[in-house]
């Protein structure tokens, strides 16, 4: 069969690129290496979404909740339904490895397995979930050691080091400490980044204060061993080793830019943002688009859910040949 598009990844952003396939009536299959919105199940089990239910909501479909915020699993569930409502076409737990563009115009989408699909066209909508920022430091691969964090009940009663100055280290120690852990947060900045939710902000500050959660500010990993973290103050080259039973390396996700290399996109080579129409998002190879967090390189923070759904619209609108609707697309002010 020849599709007229296979959409390689079925976050949100993904499922919102099928949605516009099936209104438009396009033949579709979206390809997922895990789970229907694999990046969200990986979600801390306790987390609630910054945005509003609305602004992650996607296909026109209302996002009933008792709340205005979701959790995890509210999220899991209405997105589950939204894919069932519009019959989306999956095949999940499919590796795509390749995407070729043939002579003839058309497109065969290579997976690990071997199997091939064919499709007129190709949007990449594999998000960024995958791939930790490595610290490259001795001990990072030790069993102990993680990039992910879960949930607090596991970890009670045990030293737990979080890596990292955002809202998921925020959040990680908050609930650690309501857990009994024993916490300490290393950051190489000075405080907290400014994009932690604001209303997490009062509540940490006060727990380090009150010496419940120990901080290492301005301060940077140089080992992981078992039982123990070596740091190093970056102002007065000072090291410390700090007691550790788990430790979460909490430094954010990158897009995975050999895929797209593999594809034949051009990228920047220092932020690794790739080569796209600011309007159609198209990239360099005609006929492939990018939708979602996929494009924004090393800035991740600047493509999320509630930017990242409206290129989906754009994309489908290029593909039939309608005029196409216009997207603020955050990542040109880069």
């Amino acid at each position: 069969m020849v599709y007229d598009v296979v959409i390689v990844g079925a976050g949100p952003c993904g499922l919102a690129m099928g949605v516009e396939a099936a209104k438009y009536g396009l033949t579709h299959l979206i390809l997922e290496k895990g789970s229907l919105t694999e990046s969200l199940r990986k979600y801390p089990r306790k987390m609630r979404f910054f945005s509003t239910v609305d602004n992650i909501s996607i296909g026109g479909l209302p996002f009933t909740i008792a709340d205005f915020k979701a959790n995890r699993d509210e999220a899991l569930q209405y997105y589950r339904k939204v894919a069932g409502y519009y019959q989306l076409n999956f095949q999940l737990f499919t590796t795509v490895d390749l995407v070729e563009k043939q002579p003839d115009g058309l497109f065969h989408v290579v997976t690990k397995s071997g199997n091939s699909f064919i499709a007129r066209k190709v949007v990449l909508a594999t998000g960024y979930f995958d791939l930790p920022r490595k610290l490259n430091i001795p001990g990072e691969e030790l069993p102990h050691v993680s990039h992910y964090y879960d949930e607090a009940f596991k970890y009670s009663f045990t030293d737990v080091v979080l890596v990292g100055g955002a809202n998921s280290v925020v959040e990680a120690a908050l609930e650690l400490y309501r857990t009994d852990a024993r916490v300490t947060i290393v950051h190489r900045g000075d405080s907290f980044r400014k994009t932690v939710k604001y209303w997490l902000i009062p509540d940490v500050l006060n727990r380090i204060k009150e010496g419940r959660i120990n901080v290492r500010f301005n301060s940077e990993v140089t080992e992981i061993g078992k039982g123990l973290v070596r740091i190093k103050n970056l102002e007065t080259n000072e090291p410390e080793t700090l007691p550790a039973d788990f430790t979460f390396l909490l430094t954010g996700y990158l897009p995975d830019e050999h895929l797209l290399a593999r594809c034949g996109v051009a990228m920047d080579p220092v932020t690794k943002v790739p080569f796209r129409d600011a309007e159609t998002f198209e990239t360099n190879v005609p006929g492939l688009y990018l939708c979602g967090t996929v494009m924004a390189g090393i800035f991740t923070e600047k493509v999320f859910i509630e930017n990242g759904r409206e290129h989906a619209a754009a994309i489908a609108d290029h593909i039939v040949g309608k005029p196409i609707r216009k997207v603020k697309e955050l990542i040109d002010r880069i």
